[in-house]
C-alpha cells in the first residue's frame, strides 16, 4: 500500500469522527455556550486563567502529545503496519478524543476540579483518594520517562539543548507583553512566532555541548541534563501558568504544526511504499528481541496514539481551567486527540515506508531510540521537497523535545494538583493556608511539586535498570488511568440518568487491554530467575489500586440500581 493513501483515508476518517461523532456526543452531553465557564467564576490569575481558543489549543495540544503519538506507533510497527494504522484510527475516534473530550467536559461542570474530585462525587473521599493516588504514580512516570528521552536527546543533539532553552525565555517574554502590557495575541505572535524558529537556527550556530565545554562523558552529560530538566519542571510548576505553561505550550505548538506540516508534505511528495509486514502475526518480536503478544501490547504500546489516560488529567487538571468557553471543548478536547492521531499515522508511514523488510526494521529499533527514528525516516521523506537530510532531521528532532519539554513541565504541574487534592480534603488546590498543621506542610505547593520530582529522580538515577523498561510501565499504566477515567464517566452518567453507552464499551475494552499488561508486567518480573523489585513493585502497586476502585465502583452500581 501506498503510504499518502494510507495518511488521506485517515485523515478522512477523522474528519467523519470530528464532524458526526463528536457532534453528537457535544449534544448527549449537553454543552452550553452560554453557560460560564470556572476560568472566569474561579479566576485567580495562577491557575483559573481564561485563555484565547487559539493559545489553550496551543497549549493541551503540545502538552497532551508528547513523545507518545511518536515513540508509541514507531515501536508497535512490530506488529505490522496495518494492525497499527487500524488501532490508531478507531482508537483515537471512538475510544481517545471522546475520551478527552468528555473528561474536560465533567471538570469544567465540577468547577474545574480533577477527574479525581469528580469520582469523589460517585465513589465518595477513599474512591477519591484511590484514583489521585493512582493518577499521582502514572504522572510521576510521565515526568521520569519523558525526561529521560530529553536528556538522551540534547547529548545527541547539543544544537536542541540551546534552543529549548532560548524557547523558555522568549516564552516568558510572550507571556509578560500578552498579560501584563496588553499586546494582542496576534501581534505577539508575529513578534515571538519567526523569534522562535530563529533559535532553532541559533542553536545549530552554538549549540550546547557539555561533553565538549567540560571534558564530561555522556553519561554524566545525561546526568547533568536530567537534574537540569527536573529543576526546570519544579519552577514551572509553581509559578502562574500565564508566565511560562500558557506562551511555551502556544509558541511551541507553531513548531509542532510545522514539523507536521513536514511530515505531511513529505509522505504526499515522497509517496512511499509501505514495505514492512501489514500484519507480523498475533505475537511479535521488535525492541526488547523476545517475542510480544498482539493482545494486549499492541494497544498500550500505541499508548497516547489512540487513547491516553494522560490526556483525562491535562484536560481536567489545565485546560479545564483555562477553558474561555463550553462551545471549545470539541476542536480542543476532540480535535487535539484527532491531530494527534494524525501524527502517530505519519510516524508510522515514516518506519513502514523506509525500511525494505520486517526484519530490516526489527534491526533498526533495536539498535536506535524511537525518536530519532521517527526523525531520521520523515527526515528521508523531506529530502524529496529540496530540504537535506540533516537539516530535516535536527528539525524532527528539536520539534519532538518541545513536545516532551511541555509535557513534562504540565505533568509536573498535574501531579502537584493531584496531591494538593489527596491532602486537601473537600478544598481545592490552594487551599493549603486554610489548614492547620502538618496538613498545610503536605498540602503546600512547593512540597507537592517536590515530592514528584525528587520521585522522578529517583527513578532516573536509582533505579538505572528499571528507567530503562519506564515506557512499558507507563503505557499500562496510561492505559489503565484512561480504563478508571472512563469508568467515572460511565458512573457519573448512571447516576445523572445520561446515555453511558459511550463511555462504558470503550472502559470494558481498555480495562481488559490494560489489567492484562499490567498482569503480564507484573509475572515477568519474578520469573525466569530474575526478580526486578522497583518494576513489580511499582506494576503491583498500580493494579492494586485499580482493583480496588473497580470493587468501589461495582459496589456503587448496585446501590445505584437499587435506589
Amino acid at each position: 500500500m501506498n503510504g499518502a493513501l494510507l495518511l488521506l483515508l485517515a485523515s478522512v476518517a477523522f474528519l467523519t469522527g470530528y464532524f458526526v461523532y463528536a457532534r453528537t456526543i457535544e449534544r448527549k452531553l449537553g454543552v452550553d455556550g452560554s453557560r460560564p465557564t470556572p476560568a472566569h467564576t474561579k479566576r485567580d490569575g495562577v491557575d483559573f486563567v481564561p485563555a484565547h481558543p487559539a493559545v489553550l489549543f496551543g497549549h493541551h495540544f503540545a502538552s497532551i502529545a508528547g513523545a507518545g503519538p511518536i515513540v508509541g506507533p514507531v515501536l508497535a510497527a512490530e506488529f505490522g503496519w496495518a494492525s497499527v494504522a487500524l488501532w490508531i484510527v478507531l482508537g483515537c475516534i471512538f475510544i481517545g478524543a471522546a475520551h478527552d473530550m468528555i473528561s474536560m467536559f465533567l471538570s469544567v461542570r465540577h468547577g474545574g476540579e480533577s477527574i479525581g474530585s469528580v469520582i469523589g462525587t460517585i465513589l465518595g473521599k477513599p474512591g477519591k483518594v484511590l484514583f489521585l493516588l493512582f493518577s499521582w504514580s502514572a504522572l510521576v512516570l510521565v515526568v521520569a520517562e519523558f525526561t529521560r528521552q530529553i536528556a538522551v536527546t540534547f547529548v545527541a543533539d547539543p544544537a536542541i539543548a540551546t534552543a529549548s532553552l532560548l524557547f523558555i525565555f522568549e516564552a516568558i517574554a510572550f507571556g509578560l507583553c500578552v498579560n501584563k502590557l496588553k499586546m494582542p495575541v496576534f501581534a505577539a505572535s508575529v513578534v515571538f512566532v519567526p523569534l522562535m524558529f530563529a533559535s532553532v537556527w541559533f542553536g545549530s550556530l552554538f549549540p550546547l555541548d557539555l561533553v565538549k565545554m567540560f571534558g564530561l562523558t555522556a553519561g554524566a552529560t545525561r546526568v547533568v541534563w536530567t537534574l537540569l530538566l527536573l529543576a526546570y519542571c519544579f519552577i514551572a510548576s509553581t509559578c502562574p501558568v500565564w508566565i511560562l505553561l500558557q506562551p511555551r505550550d502556544y509558541l511551541n505548538s507553531y513548531l509542532l504544526y510545522a514539523m507536521m506540516a513536514l511530515g505531511f508534505l513529505g509522505v504526499f511528495v515522497a509517496h512511499p511504499a509501505l514495505t514492512t509486514d501489514a500484519f507480523a502475526g498475533f505475537s511479535a518480536i521488535g525492541r526488547a528481541g523476545v517475542p510480544d503478544r498482539l493482545f494486549p501490547f499492541l494497544f498500550v504500546t500505541v499508548a497516547c496514539g489512540a487513547c491516553s489516560g494522560f490526556h483525562a488529567l491535562v484536560a481536567s487538571g489545565t485546560s479545564a481551567k483555562q477553558l474561555d468557553n463550553e462551545r471549545s471543548m470539541r476542536p480542543i478536547g476532540y480535535g487535539g486527540m484527532l491531530l494527534e492521531g494524525v501524527l502517530a499515522i505519519i510516524a508510522l508511514i515514516g518506519v513502514a515506508g523506509t525500511y525494505a523488510t520486517q526484519k530490516d526494521y526489527v534491526g533498526a529499533i533495536q539498535g536506535m531510540e524511537p525518536v530519532q527514528m521517527f526523525a531520521s525516516t520523515i527526515a528521508g521523506f523531506c529530502v524529496k521537497i529540496g530540504i537535506p537530510q540533516r537539516a530535516a532531521e535536527s528539525f524532527m528532532l528539536l520539534s519532538v523535545s518541545a513536545f516532551l519539554m511541555t509535557t513534562i513541565d504540565s505533568g509536573t504541574r498535574l501531579a502537584r494538583f493531584s496531591w494538593q487534592e489527596m491532602f486537601a480534603g473537600e478544598s481545592a488546590p490552594g487551599a493549603a493556608a486554610k489548614t492547620p498543621g502538618a496538613a498545610a506542610i503536605l498540602n503546600n505547593m512547593y512540597t507537592g511539586t517536590a515530592v514528584v520530582v525528587l520521585l522522578a529522580a529517583g527513578l532516573l538515577l536509582a533505579a538505572t535498570e528499571t528507567s530503562k523498561q519506564l515506557w512499558t510501565i507507563f503505557a499500562s499504566a496510561n492505559q489503565l488511568l484512561a480504563a478508571l477515567t472512563l469508568l467515572a464517566a460511565t458512573l457519573w452518567f448512571v447516576k445523572n440518568r445520561k446515555p453511558c453507552w459511550m463511555t462504558a464499551i470503550p472502559m470494558v475494552f481498555m480495562m481488559a487491554v490494560s489489567s492484562t499488561a499490567l498482569g503480564t508486567l507484573l509475572y515477568k518480573s519474578f520469573s525466569g530467575g530474575r526478580t526486578d523489585w522497583v518494576k513489580g513493585g511499582a506494576t503491583g502497586f498500580l493494579l492494586a489500586l485499580a482493583v480496588v476502585l473497580v470493587a468501589f465502583a461495582v459496589r456503587t452500581t448496585a446501590k445505584m440500581r437499587g435506589k
